[in-house]
């Protein structure tokens, strides 16, 4: 179609990224942009909420995030069902049919060790004694869920360029409902031990959408920079 009408445009839209990237990319490159619909911001909100009432919401969406599906739920029960329902159904899906994963129980226990691990540096080593399996297949695990968009890998800095890919990560969950579905903890936060890393990861996942929707991203890297005696900046544009 793109090649015999070359005025034609072709929007394709889907949350199966990993089918997508595998099916559509290859024969398009040079003639596709890629667009990033992340789940719903808090500008996006605005028309229909003013800033008052979101702040009153604040809560809401570091436990149940902003899914559109969740957004809209009556009530706190089904913004739960829901959120579950994901995490059990699709979350794994793209990764286990096209990349033949034929455990899907440590990519969920390698998830839930992500999500105790929010705002932290990881460590590959350790992840993989954890679960039993090798260094390398904790990190391509990891990737996978980065290319599927369930995490996003935080890098830290270095001046030295060529050894920033041999620093230590960080890893934010998406969408803070999956990340506690992950867990299943949907707690109050008054009641929980990790209001904190809830907030960070909210924070760095609003970030990101106006840097998308704004095209910063194409101009900037995101990092996060700490030094030898552990003083620490979380996020470095």
């Amino acid at each position: 179609m793109v090649d015999n009408n070359p005025d034609l445009k072709v929007l394709i839209t889907g949350s199966s990224t990993l089918s997508l990237s595998y099916k559509v990319g290859e024969p398009l490159v040079g003639r596709m942009f890629d667009y990033i619909l992340y789940p719903i911001s808090q500008k996006e909100l605005l028309p229909s909420c003013n800033r008052f009432e979101l702040e009153q919401k604040k809560e809401e969406f570091l436990i149940f995030g902003s899914y559109p599906a969740v957004i809209e739920a009556k009530n706190r029960e089904e913004k739960m069902q829901i959120l579950t329902k994901i995490a059990d159904s699709y979350l794994f899906r793209d990764i286990v049919e096209l990349e033949r994963v034929s455990d899907s129980k440590i990519l969920l226990d390698l998830l839930r060790l992500i999500a105790f691990q929010v705002g932290n540096e990881v460590s590959l080593t350790e992840l993989g004694s954890n679960l039993g399996i090798d260094r390398k297949t904790a990190a391509r695990y990891l990737w996978l869920f980065e290319q599927s968009f369930v995490l996003y890998n935080l890098r830290g800095y270095s001046r030295n360029l060529r050894k920033e890919i041999t620093k230590k990560s960080k890893y934010y969950f998406y969408d803070n409902g999956i990340r506690n579905a992950v867990i299943n903890n949907f707690n109050d936060l008054k009641t929980r031990d990790d209001a904190g890393p809830l907030w960070e990861n909210f924070l760095v996942i609003e970030r990101l959408k106006q840097q998308e929707y704004t095209h910063m991203g194409f101009k900037n890297n995101n990092y996060f920079w700490r030094t030898w005696d552990k003083k620490e900046v979380d996020w470095l544009l």
